[in-house]
Order: C-alpha cells, then sequence, then structure tokens
C-alpha cells in the first residue's frame, strides 16, 4: 500500500473526504491537535467502537484488548481511533423498570456506531463487545455500514464455585426463590451470592452474551475462538491484536459484512444456534441483522432449520456444562465441523479470514462425547428452540426446548394472568401458584412494556421455589438466556398490539405441545370475539423520553422488534 502525505497519497480509501487535498487542511489540522503525524494521517483509518465501561462484567476488562486490537492495526499498517458505545447489564436491570432499555438500547448502539462512522469517515472498523445487547447492536451497525469489519467479544466468565459446586449468576436468581420456600436458609443465599460470579467476562452458561458471541463466530463475522475462549485467557487478547490485523486485510481484499452476511451466512448461524442451544434471544437479534442485510430469514427460517438440526450441547441453563467447557472440547468449530460433516451447514460460506467455512473447520476436533455429542448421537434430532403457532400466537412465540424437561413438553395448564411482571412476581414468592398453573405475563412486548422485558426473575422463582417441572409460563415479553422450564415467549401479536394473549382470562386451559410447535388457548372463537368487543387495556404510565419513541416506532417481536425502517428505493 502506497504511503505518503494527504496530497501525495495514491490510494483512495473513504478517509480520504477527511483529509485529502487542500480544502481538507482544516481537517488535517485537527487531526494534528491529536498528535498526529503525516505519515499515520495518510494510513487507512480504522475505527474501535470499544463498549467498555465499569459497571459491566463482561465490559470491565475490554479496554486491554482495545489496546491489542489498536496494536494489530498499527503494526498492519492502519492508524486506529477508539470511540465508545453504552452498554448495560442485563443482570443488574432486571425486575426493575430498567429493564425495559435494555433490548431498546440494542438499537442505540447501532444508531451511534453508524454516526461514528459516517462522520469520521473510517475505511474499516473493529467492534469490541460483551453483552447481550451490544453484541447484536454492533452487528447490526457493521451490516448497516458495510465498510471492512471483524466483531470481537470479551469472552465468557468462569464458574464459580461453592465446595464441589460450579455456579454462575442463575444460581443466584434461583435461590431467591429457595430462600421464599425454605429450601435455603439466609446464610446459604449469601455464600451462593459470595462465589457464583468469579470476575470479568459474560456470564458463564450458554445466555445471550455467550450466544451471539458463538453465533458471530458462526456468521463468519468473527474469527475462531470467538464464541468460547475464556475472558481471562491471554488467547482472548491475542484474538484481539489478530482482528485488528485482520481488519486491514479485509480492507485490502475488500472483503465487507454484506459479502460475509448471505442468508447462507444465516442459514448456518441458525444451525448452529440450535445445535448448541443458545438463549432465545438469538432469535430476535439475528431476524433484526437480517432486517440490515436485506436476507429472507423469518421465523419459519428458525422453524425449518431446528427441524433438521440435532441439538449437540446441553450448556447451563440446559445442562451442568458451562462455556468453558465447550472451549475445552473444541469450541464452536467443533460443533460446526460436526454439523459440516453431516451435510447441515454450508461449507463455501465466506468469513473475515479471508477462507471459507469449510477451509476454517480443517483442523477442527471435538475433544470427546460428553460436552459436544456426535451428530449421530445426539441430545434430541431436533434443535434446541422451537417456534410455536396457534391462536394464542398466531404469529408465533418461541421456547427453549434444550432447558425443558422431558415431563414438560406437552402441558395443559390453568391460566394465572398477570399485566406486569411484578404482579407475577409478587404471585410466585407469595406461594400463590400452584402445580398445574399457567403463568400468562402480558402487556410487556416491545410495545406494552415498553421494551420487551426479560423475565428471569419470574422464571428463577418459579425454579426456585420448586416448580419448575410443575408449570408453565407465557409471555409476550423475551426470557434472559439463563431461563429454564417450559417458558414461551415472544408471543405475536402482543397484547399491546391486540394479540389474542391479551384476551385470557383466569381459569381458561392453556395448552403446550412443544414437539408439534403449537399452543391453545382452549376458548372457543365466539367467546374470544365477545372478549375482544368488551375488554380493554389495563391503563399503563407514560413511559416518557427515549421509551416513548422506541414504543411509538418499535415492530413485532415474529420480526426481530426492529424500528420501523425508513424507505427502502
Amino acid at each position: 500500500m502506497t504511503r505518503g502525505t494527504p496530497e501525495t497519497e495514491r490510494i483512495e480509501m473513504k478517509s480520504d473526504l477527511v483529509k485529502k487535498g487542500v480544502e481538507r487542511a482544516p481537517h488535517r489540522s485537527l487531526l494534528r491537535a491529536l498528535g498526529l503525524t503525516d505519515d499515520e494521517i495518510s494510513r487507512p483509518f480504522v475505527g474501535v467502537a470499544n463498549s467498555w465501561n465499569e459497571i459491566v462484567p463482561g465490559h470491565v476488562h475490554l479496554n486491554a484488548m482495545a489496546a491489542a486490537v489498536k496494536a494489530g492495526v498499527r503494526a498492519a499498517g492502519g492508524t486506529p481511533f477508539e470511540f465508545s458505545t453504552i452498554g448495560m447489564c442485563d443482570g443488574i436491570a432486571m425486575n426493575h423498570p430498567g429493564m425495559r432499555y435494555s433490548l431498546a438500547s440494542r438499537e442505540l448502539i447501532a444508531d451511534s456506531v453508524e454516526v461514528m462512522a459516517e462522520a469520521h469517515a473510517f475505511d474499516a472498523m473493529v467492534f469490541i463487545s460483551g453483552c447481550d445487547k451490544i453484541t447484536p447492536g454492533m452487528m447490526m451497525a457493521m451490516a448497516r455500514l458495510d465498510l471492512p469489519s471483524v466483531i470481537v467479544t470479551g469472552g465468557p466468565m468462569l464458574p464459580g464455585r461453592l465446595g464441589e459446586r460450579a455456579l454462575d449468576v442463575i444460581d443466584v436468581f434461583e435461590a431467591v426463590g429457595g430462600l421464599r420456600s425454605g429450601a435455603i436458609t439466609a446464610g446459604e443465599l449469601k455464600e451462593i451470592e459470595e462465589s457464583a460470579c468469579p470476575g470479568c467476562g459474560s456470564c458463564a452458561g450458554m445466555f445471550t452474551a455467550n450466544s451471539m458471541a458463538c453465533i458471530a463466530e458462526a456468521l463468519g463475522i468473527a474469527l475462531p475462538g470467538n464464541g468460547t475462549i475464556p475472558a481471562v485467557h491471554s488467547e482472548r487478547v491475542m484474538l484481539a491484536r489478530r482482528a485488528g490485523e485482520q481488519a486491514m486485510k479485509l480492507l485490502e481484499g475488500a472483503l465487507t459484512p454484506r459479502k460475509i452476511l448471505t442468508e447462507k451466512a444465516f442459514a448456518n448461524a441458525v444451525a448452529v444456534d440450535m445445535a448448541l442451544g443458545c438463549s432465545t434471544n438469538t432469535v430476535l437479534h439475528l431476524l433484526a441483522l437480517a432486517n440490515e442485510c436485506g436476507a429472507g430469514v423469518t421465523l419459519r427460517t428458525f422453524d425449518e432449520i431446528s427441524g433438521r438440526t440435532p441439538n449437540l450441547c446441553r450448556i447451563r441453563p440446559g445442562g451442568g456444562h458451562y462455556v468453558v467447557d465447550l472451549y475445552e472440547a473444541g469450541g464452536v468449530a467443533a460443533v460446526m465441523k460436526e454439523l459440516l460433516d453431516a451435510g447441515l451447514i454450508e461449507g463455501r460460506a465466506a468469513t473475515v479470514t479471508g477462507r471459507s467455512v469449510r477451509e476454517n473447520l480443517r483442523s477442527a476436533r471435538r475433544v470427546g462425547e460428553e460436552v459436544i455429542r456426535p451428530a449421530g448421537n445426539p441430545y434430541s434430532a431436533a434443535g434446541g428452540l422451537s417456534v410455536l403457532y396457534g391462536n394464542l400466537a398466531p404469529d408465533g412465540a418461541v421456547v427453549k426446548t434444550s432447558a425443558v424437561a422431558a415431563g414438560m413438553l406437552k402441558t395443559r395448564g390453568r391460566a394465572r394472568v398477570f399485566d406486569s411482571e411484578e404482579s407475577a412476581c409478587g404471585a410466585i414468592l407469595g406461594g400463590r401458584i400452584e402445580p398445574g398453573d399457567c403463568i400468562v405475563i402480558r402487556y410487556e412486548g416491545p410495545k406494552g412494556g415498553p421494551g420487551m422485558r426479560e423475565m428471569l426473575t419470574p422464571t428463577s422463582a418459579v425454579a426456585g421455589m420448586g416448580l419448575s417441572e410443575k408449570v408453565s409460563l407465557v409471555t409476550d415479553g423475551r426470557f434472559s438466556g439463563g431461563t429454564r422450564g417450559a417458558a414461551v415467549g415472544h408471543v405475536s401479536p402482543e397484547a399491546a398490539a391486540g394479540g389474542p394473549i391479551a384476551l385470557v382470562r383466569d381459569g381458561d386451559a392453556v395448552t403446550i405441545d412443544i414437539p408439534a410447535k403449537k399452543i391453545a388457548l382452549e376458548v372457543d372463537e365466539s367467546e374470544l370475539k365477545r372478549r375482544a368487543e368488551s375488554s380493554e387495556p389495563p391503563p399503563r404510565k407514560d413511559a416518557g423520553g427515549f421509551l416513548r419513541r422506541y414504543a411509538a416506532l418499535v415492530g413485532p417481536a415474529s420480526g426481530g422488534a426492529v424500528l420501523a425502517p425508513p424507505a427502502r428505493e
């Protein structure tokens, strides 16, 4: 690549808009105020979007990764410019009004990265992310900008230890219900609280943050190893440096995200999602990412691929393994190799390595059969997520099948209806939920919440109270990746949009048949019509501010809960 002053360099770059020619003398003057030399100004400008902050465990270590990324960019001949994005911790935001901002923050992150990249005419990008909504927000920005880009996440937290017992943050949520039910003491709860989260990284199971890190690798927009290398390993820092170097290689080869994020890549990602048993939130985020790319991905895509993809892993909350165990068993690459050899993913899809999926997987090896089962001996023949349809969810609902006990795959329950998460939690922890109940939580969808809060507290309370194999839960909200049990979310249309879930009454029979992919409200159509004509939604307090705008613009969960897009040409 030819170097020189802004006036003499010969290679055309997007950053020429802010540094080349006589008329850009003021711009160069401002760049010199940063301490940049002529040589640094002449190089490609690489934006480094870093979501570091001091309150999220999955982000608190990202400055070290950013330093490695920038070193890689410089070594490969670029000039890096680091900037920040917001990033919130879903665990800390759980079960109070702050959770309304979680999913909504995804859009703010994508928008803010777009603003920075376009305003400063970056030539390439590296995205450094960690937790639940930050990774998909950055992926959306990556697709929208279509600059040569790599994403690198902060890696999984190691599980905590209490004696011989491994722990994660979900154990703490469930221990609250255990205390209320008398199963554990206050002293035992404190021991669990102090032991569950030993350090930095995204919570240790296959929850949303780690699910999305694995999905990024499966899509081909992150380097191999991104999904599972632990946050505390030096290998994670090395990965970050390689990401910086690779961004420059992608720039030289003009390989941009939309050349990678094809329908083949999305099909691969959904297959890996099903094999791993990822969080139900991956459905929302992959739909949103596909919307940015114009790819033809719908809920039916998940349904179809789930039906033909075996579930090979049972990682927390679906089983007793952690993401570090998946790393030691061969990682995402070993899972993809099983699927490739079984003809279940497309090996010709492109990736940010500059090589195809098949080429990347040549050296992939599965270690043992305990953590990653062979494709010929799966945990189940169908994938870890299921999409259900029926008169209660005409546009679909989602359940994490791999985290449902066998005896709860088919249920018929008495509806116990709540118009908010708080009222449901009060009933669960107050001992007012009985075996055979179907807890229905509504007006918690994208518009109704607003913000589609995660229902981790009620599902954890159900588990802590010893009811996870005795009751089901249905909501137009969503779930943490740590949720387990017969918990059906994303019910569409949502109650606030006039969906049938708004018509459920206490005592109604609700049937859930996960193998048949059906969910039904056993009330005849004439009665539902009568209810629709006479019922009114409960009064809701205006959220105000950003959430008011979000509620006005957000679409249904069945489409990824994306904001109303601008008209396409």
